[in-house]
């Protein structure tokens, strides 16, 4: 069966502006919204784990490749969602985790890290070894090492995917994305002036370094396997600051890809972009959009507001009292952040709970954080939100529970903040 990825690609060489948003998550509600989105509209529904998020060790989530899958295979099956409406992807799968090692040994935990996904089932790999490690020498890494460290992920995951089509006769071929000017994942830790846009030049020096090293790997094939390449077309978030797609800058490099109708571009850190910019990119053939802390910022921005509303509503000695318990986790648990919120403490407050690069979403999972959450519904529903109120704080979702579009419960209150993300992109790539 053919990958729907390259089912896409297909359509874009037919003149027809596909696109595909990519929601980079963990978090089980917006996962739940996402596979919603997709038997709604009938629509293949892309979603990414990051290296650190699931890794052959667990990453933060605790998960190794196949537990992620299984989780979401479940959710699926749950929603009426099949199998081959779901592509799964691993992302900045590399070194990424471990570039305080040396070449040998960062590589052969990465070879590993591409296996799993692949074996697992995931079908979009993205091969990033674009990060220096440990024994690198000065100055940036050569497109010609990234290409070799590259091919070398791309042989593992191959064999991860024969062994699973050997119990599995109808599994799909994996297809890769390629790149090395790729954001830190989610978003950048500083505030910026400008961006720089990558060169034309650069793009093409990354496809045809990955051709000449594929083919003197013996590979030469898996080019066709190729259907992106990353590169930064100049948009970025930090902690209150977003860079809206601007076209002009970007038109020498989105001209470029005329030359490889083969491939699309793949935007990193589209999170926060206007609906209109999304389609723009899309069109230019930034066509695979990806999405990851403004989901998990529509759920911690919706639950917040129900929050405020049950500090209306619900006498206090029963109140939830979610907000607090989410600032204490992050404080007690500091890693996650720290690095990348800077200022006083009341600065380091804020970015806590308004930074749109949204670290929070690393604790939202967490036990004490969960119990308080799945309290504040259960508080919600004994003391029901009034029409006027709900007006107040979640207008978008008022006139959805008005029109009959929403039911007023405040789970379902709180995952429409991730659709309210999500349609965004919907309508970026809506033919």
């Amino acid at each position: 069966m053919k990958h729907p990825l390259q089912k896409m690609m297909e359509d874009r060489r037919n003149g027809i502006k596909a696109g595909i948003p990519s929601y980079c998550t963990a978090n089980p509600l917006v996962l739940e919204m996402a596979l919603r989105r997709a038997k709604k509209l009938g629509r293949p529904v892309l979603i990414e784990a990051t290296a650190n998020q699931v890794n052959q060790y667990g990453g933060y989530t605790g998960m190794v490749p196949k537990d992620f899958y299984k989780m979401v295979l479940e959710m699926a099956e749950k929603i009426g969602v099949p199998e081959n409406q779901m592509i799964l992807a691993g992302d900045h799968l590399g070194p990424l985790t471990w570039q305080n090692l040396p070449e040998k040994e960062a590589m052969e935990k990465s070879i590993e890290l591409v296996y799993e996904y692949a074996r697992a089932g995931f079908t979009k790999i993205h091969l990033d070894t674009s990060m220096k490690v440990a024994d690198d020498p000065e100055g940036l890494l050569s497109t010609e090492t990234i290409a070799r460290r590259g091919a070398i992920l791309y042989k593992s995951a191959m064999k991860g995917y024969e062994e699973l089509k050997a119990e599995k006769p109808d599994a799909m071929r994996p297809v890769f994305v390629i790149g090395s000017e790729v954001p830190i994942p989610g978003g950048a830790q500083e505030a910026e002036d400008t961006l720089a846009v990558t060169s034309p030049d650069a793009f093409r020096d990354t496809v045809a370094t990955y051709r000449r090293v594929f083919k003197e790997e013996g590979i030469e094939e898996g080019m066709n396997d190729v259907i992106a390449v990353v590169v930064q077309p100049g948009v970025e978030f930090g902690d209150d600051q977003v860079f809206l797609y601007d076209h002009d800058a970007a038109v020498d490099l989105c001209a470029a890809l005329k030359e490889y109708p083969e491939v699309c571009f793949e935007g990193h850190s589209a999170d926060y972009q206007s609906p209109e910019s999304l389609r723009n990119m899309c069109q230019d053939g930034i066509a695979i959009l990806k999405v990851g802390p403004a989901l998990t910022y529509g759920l911690r921005e919706a639950l917040f507001a129900l929050s405020f509303m049950e500090k209306e509503l619900v006498p206090e000695a029963e109140q939830a009292h979610f907000i607090e318990t989410l600032d204490e986790v992050m404080l007690k648990n500091p890693a996650n952040w720290q690095k990348h919120y800077h200022g006083d403490d009341k600065q380091l407050a804020l970015a806590r709970k308004y930074s749109f690069s949204d670290r929070a979403r690393y604790y939202i999972g967490q036990p004490e954080v969960t119990e308080a959450m799945d309290k504040l519904f259960e508080n919600l529903r004994k003391y029901q939100i009034p029409m006027n109120m709900l007006h107040q704080y979640m207008p978008v979702s008022y006139n959805k529970v008005r029109d009959g579009e929403l039911e007023l419960d405040p789970r379902e209150l709180a995952m429409d903040g991730v659709t309210n993300f999500m349609m965004d992109y919907e309508y970026a790539v809506a033919l």
